[in-house]
């Protein structure tokens, strides 16, 4: 008689109990078990339990390969499904063998799992584990397939709402819970305040301060006092949400005919612009990618959209300032370069009409597209190429947690007809034309942090900390990943002879990037390095960069003079014209500004079942080498943390973003 000691771990989420039968079937070289019950004295199964059961054989079954598990009804209780974490399976032989689950079963549902650890196509040898791995990818392909938002745009899953993903890839109780809760919150302190819906110009300025009673942050109070200075708003380029754009200027467009008597009172005493240009003082913010665009009809009119171009000048006392605006790209006597020794209210609007641009291609780009658009592509192709028991499924799943969900309710929220960016001065043409500009202009080196600082001549501006954090963080994500890469891959023959990985890759590249071979990602893999490098860029992306666009959505976006996704009037052709009621004509009205005000609450709120950059609460790795790596990255992680927030404490607007204590794992929000 042999005897198989079991260990079965409920997840420690709600409702994820059963009290239904439970059986499972050992699978192994020699035979297989008799199907039987796990039932133990008292009640099994109950939330962050582990159960402990016997199963026994007659002889051995030799190298176990399989665990069967069916999950039957309990008299006549109505159905309800059983989240199972994990199976540890002692056998007679000592051997001590992980069967990660961590999904839900269904009643009559029959779910087998693999146990042991991670394997690649190659060193599969059993004709019945070769034969499960053929068979789990093909139902994943069926489940998991491609679907087309817009033209010209990655590609997404086909899912159209949240309720039709499997269980396993739905948001928690808890988060559903808490994200209808916050919701609703705001909705009733609008309707209280009669904000709701109207149609109402502010006032003033400062009466926008009294849209939430306690919905603040000390950066979004900060913004709100210091939204009008200059050296803030040069600052907000850096270390706002959208660093992505600003470059060094060795030389100024054709488009921008800036002079050097122009800007001469803005530079240091004795210097010129050529000079500041030729030391590496001068930066560049053009949004020339939105010339063009089609934008949102209001009150029967198209609303105004500003291609601009902004000037910039980091002064000796380390202030990025902004020195000089033109609104539209090209030249004319009704498009004036504006200073900042203009009227008040001239200077005021080109700001704002250039943040316009920058908010409007920072939400839809830099945000939407490049971080929520690319992870989907990115777990889809993991869920349809890799099985559960390759070593990159175990390595990038934890990556991908709510992503189909948080990407199917934006798509039917954000981007539905009435939502903020439907509603922004692009409306959703507008939106998917630039989007569509955007994803043929996007390059592998844009994606990939260090190339990307270095391609913007970046690298020395002081006072940058999206790039300081920046990469410290893709350093200690990039070692993490060469480790475990190394690990199962000690040769670019074992990379290149992987079926699965290479049908990953290629799909990325179909799907996320459309086949752009311009762009420089690869849709096929020769070297260790390669994959290094592109798995890094993967958890990068959906990880650091995603916290670096999205977490300070409500501090810098909450106070629309600051930064708004709508102008209602087109910006000055004339200078010397303007007013503050100017100022108060071309901002979104009441209703508008509060449901953009609302929006960037949202989604900058963060959530009690939260799980931050480097942490792998679902056990997946087997062997003692991985969890090793994962504690080593984990540790560094908090290394930087305690650094991070040692600067932090010394400086006015401190830089949390890309602090690894509030980085999420995956696009979640």
């Amino acid at each position: 008689m042999a005897e198989y000691k079991l260990e079965v771990t409920t997840g420690d989420i709600p409702h994820a109990g059963t009290f239904d039968y439970i059986f499972v079937t050992l699978i192994g070289t020699e035979g297989e078990s008799e199907r039987t019950e796990l039932d133990n004295y008292g009640i099994d199964f109950t939330a962050g339990k582990t159960g402990t059961y016997t199963v026994k054989t007659s002889l051995s079954l030799g190298k176990l390969l399989l665990v069967k598990v069916e999950k039957d009804p309990y008299l006549s209780l109505p159905a309800n499904e059983w989240f199972c974490s994990k199976i540890v399976v002692t056998t007679p032989e000592e051997e001590v063998i992980l069967f990660p689950c961590n999904r839900w079963v269904s009643r009559g549902e029959l779910v087998e799992l693999r146990g042991g650890k991670a394997m690649k196509p190659s060193e599969e040898e059993h004709p019945l584990l070769i034969d499960h791995r053929k068979q789990e990818l093909k139902l994943k392909s069926c489940l998991y397939q491609w679907g087309v938002h817009a033209e010209g745009q990655p590609h997404i899953n086909s899912f159209k709402d949240g309720s039709d993903l499997p269980a396993e890839i739905r948001f928690s109780v808890s988060k559903s819970y808490e994200l209808l809760y916050t919701k609703k919150m705001m909705s009733a302190e609008f309707k209280f305040k009669g904000l709701t819906g109207s149609t109402e110009q502010w006032e003033n300025i400062e009466a926008m301060k009294k849209v939430f009673w306690f919905n603040k942050t000390p950066i979004s109070e900060y913004v709100s006092e210091h939204w009008r200075e200059d050296d803030f708003y040069g600052f907000q380029f850096l270390n706002a949400t959208n660093p992505n754009v600003i470059q060094r200027c060795l030389e100024l467009p054709s488009t921008f005919p800036v002079t050097e008597e122009m800007v001469k009172p803005f530079l240091e005493v004795g210097s010129s612009l050529q000079m500041e240009m030729e030391k590496g003082n001068i930066f560049l913010c053009d949004y020339k990618r939105m010339d063009g665009l089609p934008t949102r009809m209001y009150n029967g009119e198209p609303l105004p959209l500003t291609a601009g171009l902004g000037l910039f000048y980091m002064n000796p006392e380390n202030k990025l300032m902004p020195i000089a605006i033109q609104l539209h790209q090209q030249p004319t006597e009704q498009n004036p370069i504006f200073l900042p020794s203009d009227p008040e209210s001239d200077w005021m609007l080109a700001k704002m009409f250039l943040k316009n641009a920058d908010t409007l291609q920072y939400q839809s780009v830099y945000h939407l597209m490049n971080t929520h658009y690319l992870a989907e592509a990115f777990n889809i192709a993991t869920l349809r190429s890799f099985p559960a028991i390759h070593p990159f499924y175990k390595l990038l799943i934890p990556h991908f947690r709510y992503t189909l969900q948080i990407n199917t309710l934006a798509r039917n929220v954000l981007v539905g007809p009435d939502g903020p960016l439907s509603r922004s001065s692009l409306g959703l043409e507008g939106l998917n034309e630039l989007m569509r500009r955007a994803l043929s202009e996007t390059t592998y080196s844009s994606l990939c942090l260090p190339e990307d600082i270095a391609g913007r001549g970046l690298e020395s501006i002081p006072n940058f900390y999206y790039r300081d954090d920046g990469l410290k963080l893709w350093g200690i994500i990039n070692s993490f990943v060469k480790a475990m890469v190394e690990y199962y891959y000690p040769t670019d023959c074992e990379v290149c002879r992987d079926s699965e990985l290479q049908a990953w890759i290629n799909e990325i590249f179909t799907h996320g990037f459309l086949g752009n071979r311009s762009s420089g990602i690869p849709s096929c893999f020769h070297t260790v390095e390669e994959v290094i490098k592109f798995i890094t860029m993967v958890i990068f992306t959906v990880s650091a960069q995603h916290a670096a666009v999205n977490n300070g959505q409500y501090d810098y976006h909450s106070w629309m003079p600051n930064s708004s996704l709508m102008t209602r009037k087109a910006p000055p052709t004339t200078k010397g014209q303007s007013s503050m009621k100017t100022i108060m004509e071309t901002l979104p009205n009441v209703g508008e500004t509060v449901h953009f005000m609302a929006t960037a609450w949202l989604l900058a709120s963060k959530f009690s079942d939260v799980v931050l950059l480097g942490t792998y609460p679902e056990e997946r790795f087997d062997e003692p080498a991985p969890k090793q790596m994962i504690k080593e990255f984990q540790a560094e992680l908090s290394y930087l943390s305690e650094a991070i927030a040692k600067r932090n404490s010394k400086l006015a607007v401190p830089y949390n973003y890309l602090n690894p204590a509030e980085i999420e794992n995956s696009v979640s929000i």
